[in-house]
């Protein structure tokens, strides 16, 4: 706490302060004292109540609002997360196509995308037209998995991809990447995306996929512009 807020009741609490020793002086401290409750009022624009921790600073509703948005969104998050890890295999890998899908990949065309599984080519679990006119072809690897995810697996998604004469592709995992995963780069023109399970989670929230609305909540202030020419 502040000296400065406390400097008035530093007669009234004298001998007392020496004599107990407390361990700190806070708010629940200072009210055993009457000079301290008279001058609260006068106090007030400076928030007597203490704070749940020292580092808490005085928030205003918008702030505490968008505090707890984002703390409901990463829990929500976190339980989307658990259930893609539980999922089918087979369920997993239609959406991840249907999130590319709802991004904007494929366009409006017929089929856009399309899960491969395990009747597909090694290393390859769906394809995605990159734009409504199907000019060229996304594909993309879909592993359900717990484990860190290598550089050997994003190697063989690139061996894939040459197989196929493809030059671009979508890694998306439940997992994390490690390190030498995410720094690597192929020699070729081809090029990879690399979602883990925290960012896939993040995309199902922002496009709507496996959630649903509960409540909205509309924040308006004052029209400025409209009172001026009052």
């Amino acid at each position: 706490m502040c000296f400065a807020k406390i400097l008035p009741f530093i007669t009234e609490l004298g001998l007392k302060v020496v004599k107990q020793a407390p361990h700190e002086i806070n708010i629940k401290y200072l009210k055993q004292f009457p000079g301290f409750l008279e001058n609260s009022g006068r106090m007030k624009a400076e928030t007597i109540s203490e704070p749940e921790t020292e580092s808490e600073l005085i928030a205003t509703p918008e702030e505490i609002l968008e505090t707890s948005y984002l703390r409901i969104r990463k829990n929500l998050a976190q339980e989307l997360l658990s259930k893609l890890k539980k999922c089918d295999p087979s369920f997993f890998e239609n959406l991840v196509v249907s999130l590319l899908v709802k991004m904007g990949y494929g366009g409006t065309i017929t089929e856009p995308g399309k899960s491969i599984g395990r009747s597909g080519d090694e290393g390859i679990d769906g394809i995605i037209k990159e734009d409504r006119l199907g000019l060229d072809i996304i594909y993309i690897q879909a592993k359900r998995w717990d484990s860190i995810v290598g550089r050997p697996e994003i190697q063989k998604f690139v061996g894939a991809l040459a197989g196929q004469g493809a030059k671009k592709g979508v890694f998306i995992t439940t997992a994390r990447f490690s390190n030498d995963a995410r720094e690597y780069q192929p020699r070729n023109e081809t090029k990879i995306v690399l979602i883990d399970g925290e960012q896939l989670a993040e995309l199902m929230i922002d496009f709507d996929l496996g959630v649903s609305t509960t409540n909205d909540y509309v924040i308006k202030r004052i029209d400025t512009d409209y009172f001026e020419n009052n």
